[in-house]
């Protein structure tokens, strides 16, 4: 019986040392987490999408809490209206951003850009661009096989089975960039979201030589630089055989569309223009890629 009751006390006695033990090394070692960072998790819109360069919100959240001013750090998907409220939680100024929304830079649809082969494997952009130029003989153009429609979350993108091209849905659109990093091709460009979701962008990448690249798609940019001539602010650039029109400059003057000899410039959701009452081929090409 004492032998029992021996037992018992040792055990009990070991039990207690062991949880002061415990309970001295939390003390010790205890990490303070800032109240507020649940407060801006709870705030911000959860999607996880890493579109503001952080792992998720709650991480977002760590970095925006423990900084003096936020400057940097934006959350793509909640906006200016979600980080405004953030700020207002801190105490801080809440520092607006122009809303972006991606744009693909490809309008190589079949009937302009041929195919030339066949490709019979996996479904993958990633894969394909890996291997060979693939079933075209642009080396710049999409793909088609849709890798960035499965990146976004968001149920923004689709694949035209017309043209063979990602669409973007302007509207669902939340600049998370998930579809820039998926496209092994980089055709998809952030761009500044202006009224009415108009846009004036050159609807190519092809870096060749201008006959080369005519010669890979109907309507892709051969770098003549007449949309640079006609540009009064300095919007335009001309690098590598490429026209590119910085959003950031851009009036919407909608002058270097027309001088475009391949069409390679877009202008969705303006008024389609006319000549003689009737809309030219070029506009009416652009919204019909655009829609």
């Amino acid at each position: 019986m004492n032998l029992i009751l021996y037992t018992v006390l040792i055990l009990v006695s070991l039990g207690g040392i062991a949880a002061m033990i415990l309970f001295l090394t939390a003390r010790k070692f205890k990490v303070f987490e800032d109240p507020h960072i649940e407060l801006v998790t709870e705030t911000l819109p959860g999607a996880n999408c890493g579109g503001c360069g952080f792992a998720g919100c709650r991480s977002l959240a760590e970095a925006i809490v423990k900084s003096e001013d936020s400057t940097g750090l934006f959350c793509p998907v909640g906006g200016n209206d979600v980080m405004k409220k953030v700020a207002d939680l801190l105490g801080r100024k809440a520092q607006a951003k122009a809303p972006l929304v991606a744009v693909v830079r490809c309008s190589g649809s079949p009937n302009v850009r041929p195919r030339t082969n066949e490709y019979q494997g996996a479904v993958s952009c990633a894969l394909i661009h890996a291997m060979y130029i693939g079933d075209t003989d642009c080396p710049y153009g999409c793909l088609g096989c849709g890798d960035c429609v499965r990146a976004c979350n968001f149920d923004a993108l689709h694949m035209d089975p017309e043209t063979q091209l990602p669409v973007v849905d302007d509207a669902r659109c939340t600049a998370c960039g998930a579809c820039v990093k998926a496209c092994p091709r980089n055709i998809i460009e952030l761009r500044i979201k202006s009224r009415h979701d108009r846009k004036i962008f050159v609807s190519c990448i092809n870096k060749e030589k201008g006959g080369i690249a005519k010669k890979y798609c109907q309507v892709a940019c051969i770098g003549c630089g007449k949309c640079f001539k006609v540009c009064q602010f300095d919007a335009i650039t001309i690098a590598d055989n490429l026209a590119y029109i910085d959003a950031k400059q851009c009036k919407m003057c909608r002058k270097c569309a027309p001088v475009c000899p391949t069409g390679a410039i877009l202008e969705p959701n303006f008024p389609i223009r006319k000549t003689n009452g009737e809309s030219t081929d070029m506009q009416a090409a652009s919204s019909v890629l655009t829609s």
